[in-house]
């Protein structure tokens, strides 16, 4: 409280002495310096009322509350009204009092207090900040920033701003020719990302920071392969459309990402098909805290169900996500009822509980054991859950006549060479199966890994990275398809449009990735050198684990669709009666102690291939 009340003194006493002297000064000037003591003595007079009208304008337009740190183009539009209100006052006291004040020692004094005003403060601001990078002088991190755009200048100011940030840009390159000589924020801009190896050595750059945001995945993807080889600690300035208020600042500078590397754009969907999918229906996700489950229901909610019914037998998840979905439905007028069940699929009694009491119309089931390793640890755990769980939901949902049903399923179910991908093709025979004798539609959609998913590899990377290694790799040769999650979740929504009832949809993951290269980039974007700083070990496969995953079964046939990234494949399914056959085997199987459950699966999914 004394620290405050100090400063309020101190800025009276300031801005007191700033007005005297700005009147003491308009005079002589006016006057041309012929000014005698009863003329200035008349001044002082005045002034005894004129100092309160501007300190009173000042506490107003709130002077005495910004911090002068801070100074800037609002500040100094608070200081011009502030200024231009007292002028208006003093003149209409002169004019109805007609004391004997010149109105051009007024108009001529009223500028000098605002330049005198202004001064002090951008002075104050200009002198903390070179104070401060002086204080920081011999830490700082010298950064370049790629990209002399609106982002650019806006990253400049932030860092300017903020001396703890521990940065000091000292120069921008962009490649666009034109702007290569221009000065930005007293920063200049001196080369395309052609010449970056050469400017990081000339410059001695510590850290340089992607700040291109209107640029697509392609785009950034080409920048940040130039920045791979220079071992030179890298961040990225995300794009717009990952960027919810569309304003930037230095916290949404973030490390580099894999989807960064990927370059993947953007997918384009059919957001009025989907709409048309979802709107005012009664959406269930099993799974519903899950990876894809919990993004499922993200992007459900903006199409407006009627209600979305959340499943899942994790508490903590469900919570999660209903916590998340709650805090926008304040800002959305077409958000549904949300409710939020705990449950498990393989609980056939709960099940037909939800179905009977909410009527669900459309399913999405993401309810799954996933993780390979575990998997052949338990397999009957994942028998379980994948089959005789995706069999109980697929059955009531028939019984309560749900219009469509979406199984998310993997391409560990092509060829499966372990158990969790064959619980997962058996799966879609289950559905296929079902589809053949109900009036519900039901499909299933394929996709590879997704990037951030619970046990994906990417977290684990950037762990192991943090602690200084080493990093694990399975394999020298192992490759991927990776995806978002959202870009996966939309895709699966927009094949649930197009499903007639049958179909496995294939989604197209891109490019495989090479999972020792993508280790290798992650390694070089977090600053060090890979093998010489941190480690790369190799483990060996593990059970069950393919050095690559297949789409597609060579007996499949495949069929495009309106979307270029979606297409289905008419697999040739068994009926009911055979499926209900295989399903009282495996359950008396999965009764029995001392049964190799791995070698008894392939009877039932004869694409089943073990290895090792």
């Amino acid at each position: 409280m004394n620290t405050i009340k100090t400063r309020l003194i101190f800025l009276f006493i300031l801005d007191t002495t700033i007005i005297f002297l700005s009147y003491i000064a308009s005079s002589l000037l006016i006057t041309n310096f012929n000014i005698n003591n009863k003329s200035i003595n008349h001044l002082i007079e005045n002034l005894y009322w004129i100092i309160p009208v501007y300190i009173l304008s000042f506490m107003i337009f709130r002077l005495y509350k910004s911090l002068w740190r801070y100074a800037s183009v609002e500040e100094a539009v608070n200081v011009l009204l502030s200024v231009l209100v007292s002028y208006t006052v003093i003149s209409l006291v002169r004019l109805i009092t007609k004391i004997d004040l010149g109105m051009n020692i007024i108009i001529v004094a009223n500028l000098l207090v605002f330049l005198g005003l202004m001064g002090i403060r951008y002075s104050y601001r200009t002198l903390r900040v070179y104070t401060a990078y002086n204080r920081l002088n011999q830490s700082y991190s010298r950064t370049l920033i790629i990209g002399a755009g609106n982002a650019g200048h806006l990253m400049i100011k932030e860092i300017k701003n903020n001396p703890k940030l521990n940065h000091k840009v000292v120069c921008l390159i962009d490649d666009d020719k034109s702007k290569k000589g221009k000065i930005i924020q007293g920063i200049k801009v001196v080369g395309s990302t052609d010449d970056l190896k050469e400017i990081v050595s000339i410059y001695k750059i510590d850290e340089i920071i992607v700040a291109l945001p209107s640029a697509n995945r392609s785009e950034i993807k080409n920048v940040l392969t130039k920045c791979d080889e220079l071992k030179i600690k890298t961040k990225i300035l995300p794009p717009f459309y990952e960027v919810i208020d569309k304003k930037f600042n230095t916290n949404k500078i973030r490390d580099v990402q894999i989807e960064d590397l990927l370059g993947r754009d953007e997918i384009k969907i059919d957001d009025k098909g989907i709409s048309d999918f979802i709107q005012d229906e009664v959406v269930l996700v099993t799974g519903g805290g899950g990876s894809i489950g919990s993004e499922l229901c993200r992007q459900i909610v903006k199409y407006h169900p009627k209600q979305l019914i959340i499943l899942d037998i994790y508490e903590n998840n469900a919570y999660d996500i209903q916590n998340e979905l709650l805090m926008h439905k304040t800002h959305d007028t077409g958000f549904p009822e949300l409710i939020v069940l705990i449950a498990s699929v393989r609980d056939e009694k709960r099940l037909v509980e939800v179905f009977s009491e909410y009527k669900p119309t459309v399913v999405f089931h993401a309810a799954a054991h996933k993780h390979v390793p575990l998997m052949e640890i338990s397999p009957k755990e994942a028998i379980k859950n994948n089959i005789f769980g995706t069999c109980n939901v697929a059955k009531i949902s028939d019984q309560y006549n749900v219009k469509k049903f979406v199984l998310i399923s993997s391409d560990k179910a092509v060829n499966p060479t372990n158990i969790m991908g064959a619980t997962k093709r058996f799966a879609e025979m289950i559905i296929q199966a079902f589809n053949k004798e109900s009036k519900t539609q039901y499909a299933a959609v394929r996709f590879g890994n997704v990037l951030g998913s619970n046990g994906s590899v990417i977290p684990l990377f950037k762990k192991q990275i943090a602690e200084g290694g080493p990093v694990t790799v399975t394999h020298k040769e192992i490759i991927r398809y990776f995806m978002t999650i959202p870009e996966a979740v939309q895709l699966v929504l927009q094949a649930g449009t197009y499903a007639n009832g049958g179909e496995i949809f294939v989604l197209d993951m891109g490019e495989p990735v090479k999972i020792l290269e993508l280790a290798e980039k992650l390694i070089r974007f977090s600053g060090y050198e890979p093998y010489s700083e941190i480690n790369i070990e190799f483990t060996g496969l593990r059970p069950g684990e393919k050095l690559y995953e297949e789409l597609l079964m060579d007996e499949e046939g495949l069929l495009g669709t309106r979307n270029d990234k979606i297409f289905v494949s008419q697999v040739n399914g068994i009926h009911m009666e055979e499926i209900n056959k295989n399903l009282i085997e495996l359950n008396s199987l999965t009764e029995k102690q001392n049964v190799n459950i791995q070698d008894e699966m392939v009877q039932f999914v004869p694409t089943f291939k073990r290895e090792g």
